[in-house]
């Protein structure tokens, strides 16, 4: 099976934990490594455990504690060269065998998954989503970007775990407390989905085969949990769905319970 889970999600601090019995990942370590190791145990993983980190991009919150779980666990960071640019001055001094690169559009096999290294749309210097592929299991893990790639598209149609992000609501940015220019950039192709954008791309993402959907970076100031599954599930209705798999949505400040997709 193909384990994940979210340890935190927003602005405040990202992290996904992925996983075989064999191969264990973090895609970003947005919270400090106290939480990470915490909450990886709530779930019953010790970091000690894991073969890595993956890094989407450079912002702060999904990069806090990249740089203390390596140096504490010995664990190999994989991104971008263009995240590498943007976020090695902030996470401290990481061994030069523990700095791996990722390419754009590629392929990477570590241990038994197999990852495809997705472009998305958003205003860092190379940021990235990722697929992850274990015999028949799949999962698509995409937030930060303010429109569906071709290469999302492509990759993430037909997993069966899907997380997404559903940052906004449309009219609570629009009337909300946020500068002009934050709402711009928010609402930009270079910023974050909406709800009814994180639930027509779903409407594209999902088949019969798809088992597990997440919301994920939900604002804490222009969203609420409720109403971000309420308009992707009203969206999905519009688009046909008389029933859509299991959809919950990521808490900001604490473990996701652990979910598994089945290979069959």
């Amino acid at each position: 099976m193909l384990k994940f889970f979210t340890l935190a999600s927003g602005s405040s601090g990202n992290s996904v934990y992925v996983g075989t019995k064999k191969t264990r990942f973090l895609v970003d370590a947005g919270i400090s490594g106290k939480d990470i190791t915490n909450r990886l145990r709530e779930n019953g993983i010790e970091a000690n455990e894991l073969d890595g980190v993956l890094v989407t991009h450079e912002h702060k919150d999904h990069i806090k504690g990249v740089g203390v779980i390596s140096r504490r666990y010995n664990l190999p960071i994989y991104a971008t060269p263009g995240t590498w640019e943007g976020m090695e001055k902030d996470i401290g001094k990481v061994a030069e065998e523990n700095k791996k690169f990722l390419d754009l559009n590629q392929s990477q096999e570590l241990g038994d998954l197999k990852i495809e290294v997705l472009p998305t749309s958003h205003d860092a210097l190379e940021p990235a989503a990722f697929a992850f592929y274990h015999k028949e299991a799949s999962l698509g893990i995409v937030t930060d970007t303010g429109k569906i790639t071709s290469s999302i598209r492509k990759n993430i149609t037909g997993c069966k775990g899907l997380l997404l992000e559903a940052n906004h609501d449309a009219t609570m940015l629009r009337k909300g407390t946020y500068p002009v220019r934050l709402k711009k950039r928010i609402a930009s192709t270079l910023g974050h989905l909406s709800n009814q954008m994180s639930g027509e791309a779903l409407a594209e993402f999902i088949t019969g085969n798809t088992q597990k959907v997440v919301l994920a970076h939900l604002s804490a100031e222009n969203n609420r949990p409720p109403l971000a599954i309420h308009t992707v599930k009203e969206v999905l209705a519009e688009q046909g769905f008389t029933s859509c798999p299991e959809l919950t949505v990521a808490p900001r400040y604490e473990a996701h319970p652990a979910l598994q997709l089945k290979a069959e």
